[in-house]
């Protein structure tokens, strides 16, 4: 009773922080979920007691209707009881009847109910199967009946994050991947799994002692056997139960040899901690970084070729050099990718025959070229020996004879899945938005990461270590950085109340001296974090992506084509030269600050009706914001607001004064009739900055790979405008999904 009592404080606790009721002590925002998870880890005896809390506050919410406790509570439960030594199944029990009564409830009710309702049936009937799956993916250990693997990227741009910041999180994953080993994960997947079916009766201290004992091989060999009996009771169905208890208890007998089930000391529960995931981290220096590191996780280079081909301990970019030169390779090459350059020069040297002059007359004749030398990553035989991977297409099989019906193809599965996690402001989501769209342009043309790789963004808030004043939230402030971060917790409050707090949190922990006792506290908190967001934070809100066409003042440059994720500035460009000077003294006095601007837009109505519009007037800048302040507001409008110059004339003389024109559209032209310059700044990164623009055109950035389905369509149909045949069903415009816990909680 005082066990679940304390609970229940620390429940309640999380509960009022929901409601904006922050504790008293401001360093424990945010905080509050991870100590609970960590007491429970440290004394897994209450686990149970933590299930029974939660299932117990689950119902009340239901009944009060308090839906909004309902998915933090319920990602609470389903975290602690994933981890838990033993859980009875009459307590598994209420929670599957309680997520299958979320199905009568909209998204993201239904959707995370029946998730986890799925869940729960497989492990009812096979205890320790999510916290086997879930280690298994995520240390990507070798099993044929589970074949998944998981991997977290963090992305750090260097130049936005401060240097401290960068190291300590450097050095936090380093530390969290090199405290465990391939062999501890095997030991914990059999430790848990035997405990979780055998309960009580298992001695959990004498079972780690034996793993420990054993050789690795022989680790791996009981791993596979675990593996196997728990994947085969999960497929049989819910009356296994009884056989999946009677396997892993023979197998319990064989590693501790005479000492039976049952006979185990009274020490109560031992918990079987979760290892940290396979985290990378990585410094985002290179526009194509965030593809390349994509393809390395489906197919690394040591894979591709064999070790005798690469030579002894090369770096990595000695093997990606070789790569392209390697024998066995060349043999995967060969049937795709032809070896002759079309250049003259690189032709092999003919042997003079009778038929030579003949042949040379009608040999095509080719003039000097640059011979390219492709990035490996870039080639088709890298490709290529990706797909023969697990998960890629089938080996070549003989022609069929005729007569025989053709056998069907057997179709990819997505058996990796890559959880990109960025840290930083808007600003690197804007680079996100970048790279996004080059990585699906770049599908659209040679399809290689979509039919294999489960792709998903997470992003973490970093600010300045001070939080802002509350007077940065007026206009003529500083400007808000964290707008797509503020939206999420917004819409969903378990994102609000877990992930939003550590953006001021997160500079002050890596300042931190580093001392023994904090290192205790402050060195998992994010590791632990980052990793319980990745793994329980499912639902994605799409983000629209708007292109932007930039027209420059120099007819000579070509119009450049960018995307933009949150907002779009642009403002009077200061004049260079000397007769731009002497012009704009001149007009100034007349004409006020600002340039003259021809703006055509599309109005947005409630009716969802389009009405062009034309406007000309003068400015001195122009902001578009992509990022709704409230989360009911449609993603998909922008809201516009152009600072216009009006001119009055009264008994002092002339005067000028700056309106705010404010208005909601999807499409937006501008252009300046005097070619007056202005820059444009995307994303409110500065190193974004477009100079000397005359004009821009913005709109909902289209789908890659719809673009080229519709232009491949148009060649065939006579239908030039309507969207038929396949391209109806493909989506129009590109969306960036970043995923909470929630989504949006309407």
């Amino acid at each position: 009773a005082e066990v679940e009592s304390e609970i229940l404080r620390r429940v309640r606790a999380l509960l009022r922080e929901l409601d904006g009721h922050h504790p008293s002590c401001q360093s424990d925002r945010g905080m509050l979920r991870w100590t609970l998870h960590k007491k429970v880890d440290q004394n897994p005896s209450t686990s149970c007691a933590l299930v029974r809390v939660l299932v117990k506050e689950l119902e009340r919410a239901e009944r009060g209707d308090f839906r909004h406790y309902i998915i933090p509570l319920l990602h609470t439960l389903m975290y602690a009881l994933v981890q838990a030594p033993c859980i009875p199944d009459e307590l598994c029990a209420r929670v599957y009847d309680f997520c299958k009564r979320l199905l009568t409830l909209p998204k993201p009710f239904c959707t995370i109910g029946l998730d986890y309702a799925s869940r729960l049936k497989v492990e009812r009937t096979a205890p320790g199967t999510l916290y086997q799956r879930m280690v298994i993916a995520e240390q990507s250990l070798r099993s044929e009946p589970y074949p998944y693997q998981e991997k977290i990227f963090i992305f750090a741009d260097p130049e936005l994050l401060p240097e401290a910041v960068c190291n300590a999180l450097l050095t936090d994953t380093e530390a969290a991947q090199v405290s465990q080993s391939p062999r501890g994960c095997m030991s914990c997947v059999v430790t848990h799994a035997l405990q979780a079916a055998l309960g009580d009766t298992c001695d959990t201290h004498g079972l780690r002692a034996r793993l420990q004992a054993l050789p690795p091989g022989d680790v791996e060999h009981w791993f596979q056997q675990v593996v196997a009996a728990v994947e085969c009771a999960g497929s049989e169905g819910g009356s296994a139960r009884g056989q999946h208890t009677a396997r892993l208890e023979r197998i319990y007998r064989g590693l501790l040899g005479s000492l039976p089930a049952g006979n185990a000391p009274q020490q109560g529960l031992q918990g079987t901690s979760l290892p940290h995931p396979n985290i990378s981290f990585h410094l985002w220096t290179e526009d194509e970084q965030l593809w390349k590191e994509l393809v390395l996780f489906l197919r690394p280079l040591s894979q591709s070729c064999e070790p005798d081909c690469l030579g002894q301990e090369l770096d990595p970019i000695e093997v990606q050099e070789s790569l392209s030169d390697c024998d066995c390779c060349e043999q995967s090459r060969f049937s795709v990718l032809s070896t002759d350059s079309g250049i003259e020069r690189d032709l092999p040297a003919e042997p003079c025959t009778p038929g030579a002059a003949d042949t040379e007359h009608s040999r095509l004749h080719r003039k000097g070229g640059i011979k390219k030398k492709l990035f490996p990553l870039d080639s088709v035989a890298f490709l290529q020996a990706a797909s023969d991977g697990p998960g890629g297409k089938p080996p070549g099989k003989p022609p069929r004879r005729s007569g025989m019906p053709p056998e069907p193809a057997a179709p990819l599965q997505r058996l990796h899945t890559a959880r990109v996690v960025l840290l930083g402001d808007d600003r690197v989501l804007g680079r996100l938005a970048q790279a996004y769209h080059s990585l699906r342009k770049r599908e659209a043309r040679r399809v290689f990461l979509t039919p294999r790789l489960n792709l998903h963004f997470y992003h973490i808030p970093v600010g300045p270590g001070r939080p802002q004043p509350a007077a940065a939230a007026d206009p003529a402030g500083p400007e808000e950085l964290c707008e797509v971060a503020g939206y999420l917790g917004r819409a969903d409050p378990w994102y609000e109340s877990n992930i939003n707090t550590l953006c001021h949190v997160i500079p002050k922990l890596a300042t931190m001296p580093s001392s023994p006792s904090r290192a205790l506290v402050t060195d998992p908190f994010l590791t632990d974090v980052i990793a319980y967001y990745a793994r329980m934070g499912t639902q994605p809100v799409c983000f629209p992506v708007h292109a932007v066409k930039v027209l420059f003042r120099d007819p000579a440059q070509e119009p450049a084509e960018d995307v933009f994720l949150t907002e779009l500035l642009t403002q009077v460009q200061d004049s260079s030269s000397h007769r731009e000077l002497s012009m704009t003294k001149r007009k100034t006095p007349l004409d006020g600050p600002g340039i003259d601007l021809t703006v055509t837009y599309r109005k947005v109505v409630l009716s969802d009706r389009e009405k062009e519009l034309a406007l000309a007037l003068r400015s001195t800048g122009l902001l578009v914001k992509a990022i709704p302040a409230e989360e009911a507001e449609d993603l998909g409008c922008l809201s516009v607001t152009i600072t216009e110059i009006i001119r009055s004339s009264n008994l002092a003389g002339r005067s000028f004064s700056a309106v705010a024109n404010r208005f909601k559209t999807r499409n937006i032209r501008i252009r300046s009739p005097e070619q007056r310059p202005f820059t444009v700044r995307l994303d409110k990164d500065s190193r974004r900055t477009y100079r000397d623009v005359i004009g821009l055109e913005v709109s909902p950035c289209l789908e890659p790979s719809y673009c080229l389905q519709k232009t491949r369509t148009m060649k065939f149909s006579s239908h030039k405008t309507e969207d038929v045949g396949l391209v109806k069903y493909l989506p129009k415009s590109l969306l960036l999904p970043i995923n909470t816990f929630a989504g949006v909680i309407q």
